[in-house]
């Protein structure tokens, strides 16, 4: 009896099925791309710079969340990240959290890292929220840089973002500001600027501002701990915030801004795994931000956020 002889195209199928694989075809000559992943590299709107889609975040209730985990456990939590993939961390200096990261990244290659900071605009701030009034001496923005380069343990710093704006006139109010990051930029201390918003009207000056190189935005469809009309620190927002908010990333995407989006579990109040999936899944697929941060405080977190972000992308 003749055995009927297969070709190598037929083999292959026929073991990819049997193993349960979808073979995906050739086009034009070109293979398919993977699927998008939580920790790709992406781009920051027109920065020139590339960071994981995840970020791992330090300030949690003002990074009280990450210090209380202890310095072994938030080493570990970093590392853990890096290993997984993810190369944006994000801190500030009102969390208290620069030498935590400086000890974490500690025999990492700097040029493999995002490094994201943020400074208080303290003449349009007040104090407003509890912030601001630290009994720190004034500086220039040059010495805040100097200080937070030594604390972080860097020679730059990716991206600077003058921190919780809630006025509408903010950029008024932090000229001063602006023209320190334009020149820490001009002279390679930080690579961009930017904002970070506590209001749709602050939102709103953002997005239509050129100084903005990167926008970091509160945003989850639930709309728990998202930028609200009302113009105070801790306004309670809510569901119908949403399209407002949406609309102004939307202005700024077209003017060529990065944006990251935070508060995706809204400040660790999303509790319910699936409140926590379905904001990952929406953000993910409405294509609306660059890359996200989460305030994280274990490996299984991150390993959740992880999940949900692949998962989004494989729907």
């Amino acid at each position: 009896m003749n055995t009927p002889r297969i070709s190598r195209r037929e083999f292959v199928i026929g073991a990819a099925a049997a193993a349960g694989v979808a073979l995906v075809p050739h086009v034009s000559g070109i293979a398919a791309q993977p699927k998008n992943t939580a920790t790709d590299q992406v781009a920051l709107g027109k920065t020139g710079m590339k960071l994981s889609r995840l970020g791992i975040g330090t300030g949690t209730v003002s990074g009280s969340v990450q210090r209380g985990i202890g310095h072994e456990k938030f080493n570990d939590m970093i590392r853990y990240a890096y290993e997984k993939g993810i190369t944006y961390i994000d801190t500030s200096d009102t969390y208290q959290t620069h030498p935590w990261v400086r000890e974490a990244i500690k025999g990492i290659p700097r040029e493999k890292l995002y490094i994201q900071s943020k400074m208080l605009n303290r003449a349009g701030f007040g104090t407003m929220g509890g912030f601001g009034n630290t009994g720190a001496k004034e500086e220039s923005p040059l010495e805040t840089l100097d200080r937070f380069r030594k604390e972080l343990g860097v020679d730059y710093i990716d991206t600077v973002l003058i921190h919780c704006q809630i006025a509408a006139n903010w950029d008024e109010s932090s000229k001063k500001l602006q023209d320190g990051l334009e020149e820490a930029k001009q002279k390679k201390i930080i690579r961009a600027h930017g904002v970070s918003c506590h209001s749709i009207a602050a939102l709103k000056k953002a997005a239509a501002m050129n100084w903005v190189d990167v926008n970091l935005v509160r945003i989850n469809p639930q709309g728990v701990n998202i930028d609200t009309v009302d113009q105070a620190v801790f306004a309670t927002s809510k569901e119908s915030d949403v399209p407002a908010v949406v609309e102004q990333l939307k202005i700024m995407r077209k003017n060529g801004h990065g944006i990251i989006g935070m508060k995706l579990i809204g400040q660790g109040e999303l509790k319910n795994i699936e409140d926590r999936k379905k904001s990952l899944t929406w953000a993910m697929q409405s294509d609306i931000v660059d890359a996200v941060v989460i305030g994280m405080k274990s490996r299984e977190e991150i390993d959740e956020a992880i999940m949900h972000i692949n998962n989004a992308f494989a729907i």
